[in-house]
């Protein structure tokens, strides 16, 4: 089976923010070339966060072609292609905006997503990040560059096409339980999944002998989302378990606290909010009581 991996790395939360572009190929499930290109960004500013992820500074791209320019040389690469990428909602999105930015009209081309489609090849991970899949599977790669995430996310595709026995886009439905997405010139439909999530927060249970009628948490529903620094999430449900509060899976109008960690920049959307606090935000609008807190806050209040 033939495909192209692609990532991109940008230079802000915007998605038409380019600064880099890696292609990895793949030709009868053997990697042959990978290429990528520093890109100029269409406006100048770098945030601070995105350089800390990837590296690339204002001063790397200063003398690169700009995306339009380089459009040329990169649309007849995946034009009629079927590309991979890792959370392609984010890297398909950075294809759109930009391309929307420049006025440029869509390529034709399949897609599909390896985050997707990792979660129904190796179940039961705690978590699907490209570096945590890599190192499960013995990938080594330098991560957040382009070109090397681009060529892990082909080795990671191709491992996980020879454990669930796919040998064509054909297969996708039904051994990866996942949508092929398309792109063409107007509009796009995207790879999906029919996700089933298993309500960890129901299994859990806390220590009555540790209920604290005290704690702020104390008979209040808690939710979390992002990735916490100072333990596991589980741990941190537990917790407030023990403490006598209530889990919460999704954001409702009875949601009190939602305690924010890190977010992935490529997962979140344009506001760099999880959907979670995108949601528990238009609840507040509406007259919600739900206090978004920070993981410190969470701490300081255990």
């Amino acid at each position: 089976m033939d495909f192209i991996t692609i990532d991109f790395e940008t230079a802000t939360a915007q998605r038409d923010s380019p600064c880099e572009l890696g292609l990895t190929f793949v030709k009868d499930r053997q990697i042959v070339e990978t290429k990528s290109w520093l890109i100029k960004p269409m406006y100048a500013d770098f945030d601070y966060f995105n350089v800390l992820i990837h590296g690339i500074r204002p001063e790397d791209v200063a003398d690169k072609p700009e995306f339009d320019v380089l459009w040329d040389e990169i649309k007849p690469l995946i034009e009629n292609q079927f590309l991979i990428a890792h959370n392609a909602g984010f890297d398909m999105s950075v294809l759109r905006r930009t391309l929307e930015a420049y006025q440029l009209p869509f390529p034709t081309l399949q897609y599909s997503c390896s985050y997707i489609f990792s979660k129904k090849v190796w179940q039961g991970l705690p978590a699907y990040d490209l570096k945590t899949l890599c190192n499960a599977n013995g990938i080594v790669f330098k991560h957040h560059r382009a070109g090397a995430d681009s060529r892990a996310t082909a080795e990671l595709a191709l491992k996980a096409f020879d454990r669930a026995e796919v040998y064509s886009v054909e297969d996708f439905p039904e051994k990866l339980r996942t949508s092929v997405g398309k792109l063409f010139e107007g509009g796009y439909s995207p790879s999906e999944t029919k996700r089933v999530y298993k309500n960890v927060a129901e299994q859990i249970v806390g220590d009555l002998s540790k209920h604290n009628t005290k704690s702020i948490f104390y008979g209040k529903t808690v939710v979390f989302t992002g990735t916490l620094s100072s333990m596991v999430r589980s741990k941190a449900q537990q917790a407030i378990a023990d403490i006598g509060g209530i889990l919460g899976n999704a954001i409702t109008k009875d949601t009190d606290f939602l305690v924010v960690g890190q977010q992935d920049y490529k997962v979140v959307g344009d506001d760099g909010m999880s959907s979670k606090q995108e949601k528990a935000i238009k609840l507040i609008e509406k007259g919600a009581a739900i206090e978004v807190i920070s993981e410190n806050d969470f701490l300081r209040n255990l």
